[in-house]
């Protein structure tokens, strides 16, 4: 039977991690798995795992169990490490690639657009992913306000595929690479686009810190959908909308480098540990594309196939 993890708040009292069976959410405590949060149940997924699918494979639905319509998704779990990965979708890359080749004043668009489809698939085969580094403090649950800072005015969305890990992995190859996945989660990993490059000292580069990592900048959720009940990560729909209308809409098989190539490029360099997340791109379509950026007011629905639908809200406080 399929399931779902999260964390939920009711109306009244704390909040507390669940199973979500349909739609009714089970109470982790009442399972006897010893385990109490997501993190706790990640941080030993070979076991736990194999524990979960026992518990909820009974027929009977727990008179414990509570029905979603009465709680509120929060975050599922918060993250131990998070690996940003960063220009992973040929469609978008193309898309900057052109759209700078048009503001230059190049003749034939055309020209370029066929150029860049060529460097994106030889990029595909023979170049390295580029991940970097965000912050478990930017996590917000995925019906929460989004809260746009005063620093900076491009604030721009990226939803995106998040990979959970479920196992230690340092020097992993792409062939083992899927052992080490717990599930899968939907993000939307927002951006400040006039925060991210520094005038001040331009040949720095990229300030992700500042860009990046705001408070709330990560709406997390609505669940993790363990791995064994998504049967292809890379043919899932990814679909953002902004006050109803669509912006992103795009499927993960548009990626440069997959899933396992991702996982194998990052723990090359430093080990994966149970509970961290990696977050695989965002499509094309972001506001960057558009010249419209969020606004207080606005609000983003973002879902993928399978995993659930998260609204958040932007104000300013």
């Amino acid at each position: 039977m399929a399931y779902q993890l999260g964390t939920f708040q009711p109306a009244v009292g704390d909040a507390f991690a669940g199973v979500l069976v349909g739609e009714q959410v089970v109470p982790l405590a009442e399972l006897g798995l010893g385990a109490t949060t997501v993190e706790a149940l990640l941080a030993d997924w070979a076991q736990s795992s194999a524990a979960l699918d026992a518990a909820v494979s009974a027929d009977a639905v727990p008179a414990s169990a509570l029905a979603l319509s009465s709680l509120t998704a929060a975050a599922p779990f918060v993250p131990n490490q998070i690996f940003q990965s960063g220009a992973n979708y040929r469609t978008h890359v193309v898309q900057l690639m052109v759209a700078a080749a048009a503001e230059q004043g190049a003749d034939d668009l055309d020209d370029v657009r066929a150029r860049a489809v060529a460097t994106m698939d030889e990029r595909a085969r023979s170049g390295t992913p580029y991940v970097f580094l965000g912050l478990p403090s930017a996590v917000c649950g995925p019906e929460d306000d989004v809260v746009l800072p005063p620093t900076g005015v491009q604030h721009d969305w990226e939803l995106e595929l998040g990979v959970v890990i479920g196992a230690h992995a340092y020097l992993v190859d792409r062939e083992r690479a899927m052992d080490c996945v717990a599930g899968y989660v939907v993000v939307n990993d927002l951006s400040t686009r006039d925060r991210i490059f520094r005038p001040d000292i331009p040949s720095l580069g990229t300030d992700w810190l500042a860009g990046k990592n705001a408070p709330t900048f990560l709406p997390l959720g609505p669940w993790v959908t363990p791995a064994q009940f998504v049967p292809d990560p890379m043919d899932l729909r990814i679909r953002l909308s902004l006050n109803g209308e669509v912006m992103q809409d795009e499927s993960t098989a548009d990626m440069i480098f997959d899933i396992p190539r991702l996982i194998e490029h990052v723990s090359a360099i430093t080990p994966l540990r149970p509970g961290d997340l990696l977050l695989t791109g965002s499509p094309a379509g972001n506001g960057a594309h558009y010249g419209r950026y969020l606004r207080a007011g606005d609000v983003m629905e973002g879902a993928i196939t399978g995993l659930g639908t998260q609204r958040n809200r932007c104000v300013v406080r």
